[in-house]
């Protein structure tokens, strides 16, 4: 079985193989290291450049982990909601990035389990899947492209074979909704999906809207989330 925290930290963008930074920092680098040597891009989110799949967080963010970063950005909007605070504003232009920290060991949003944060991993990877096949520009050509450019991956054929499932089986928003077990998996999975798009097509903030009503997140809470969001997608 292949590693669902590894697959989710390439699909945020990790730190690329031979490069000196993250995908968002050294794109051009890695573009070019892609066509001079293929099998050293070791991201999927390197390999899958100019598809519109696999939106990157910063670097700051991405050092806790997928996973942790993901929990991290649900806890804080979660606290802020719960605090009665106002949605955080996106830094401007050239300002620093507000530091983000793991969540806290007691909460909801702990990773500290390795087995359950596994198995979470994985639901976090479809719900980003289904939210990136939301305006259905994933046609099959597409999917030929990305599915071919994951082999140089290094993440192995079961990893390939989990996401051509993913990529061409009936999306359901249904499924999606019940893989989330509590409130904080719930603000988690939407996080992870937001993380995944930027909704600039009806398409996109329609699923993200279902998405939000199907988990029964209250209007305020989606806000925040929505915000904190801001300051860790590129």
């Amino acid at each position: 079985m292949f590693d669902p925290k590894q697959l989710l930290d390439q699909l945020l963008g990790a730190p690329v193989p031979g490069t000196t930074g993250t995908v968002r920092e050294k794109a051009g680098e890695v573009a070019q290291l892609a066509k001079d040597n293929p099998m050293a891009t070791g991201s999927i989110a390197a390999v899958l450049l100019g598809t519109g799949f696999g939106r990157r967080i910063t670097g700051d963010a991405l050092k806790l982990g997928g996973l942790a970063a993901i929990a991290g950005l649900g806890y804080k909007a979660w606290q802020n909601y719960k605090a009665g605070q106002e949605p955080e504003t996106a830094p401007a232009a050239g300002q620093p990035v507000p530091q983000l920290a793991p969540p806290p060991a007691d909460s909801g949003f702990s990773t500290a389990s390795s087995a359950q944060s596994a198995d979470f991993a994985l639901v976090l990877v479809k719900a980003m899947i289904a939210a990136a096949r939301a305006d259905g520009q994933i046609d099959a050509a597409e999917r030929s492209v990305i599915l071919d450019k994951v082999k140089l991956s290094g993440l192995g054929a079961e990893a390939e074979a989990f996401l051509d499932n993913e990529l061409t089986k009936p999306l359901n928003v249904d499924e999606i909704v019940a893989s989330a077990k509590t409130d904080e998996q719930k603000v988690e999975l939407y996080t992870a999906s937001r993380l995944t798009i930027t909704p600039d097509s009806r398409a996109e903030r329609g699923y993200l809207d279902l998405l939000a009503g199907r988990l029964g997140l209250p209007d305020e809470l989606v806000n925040h989330i929505e915000a904190t969001v801001a300051t860790a997608n590129v």
